[in-house]
């Protein structure tokens, strides 16, 4: 049943590569993950770590800095 609970929170996306931008992401296989999925999935969330999205959006949105949490 958790499984299932789990799943249902998952959002799946297709994405579009030219040849040469797959070429520079295999380069990470090994590195940030085994799976194209993983992969992809941790050169997003790195870019969005770099940023401070990710940051910026958990103190400010969800009241972690305040004692909150949504």
């Amino acid at each position: 049943m958790k499984h299932n609970q789990e799943r249902s929170r998952v959002k799946r996306v297709q994405v579009t590569f030219t040849g040469e931008q797959w070429s520079l992401i295999e380069r990470f296989r090994g590195v940030m993950g085994n799976d194209d999925a993983e992969i992809v999935r941790n050169i997003v969330l790195a870019w969005l770590a770099e940023k401070s999205v990710i940051s910026t959006h958990v103190k400010g949105n969800t009241g972690f800095g305040r004692g909150e949490l949504r």
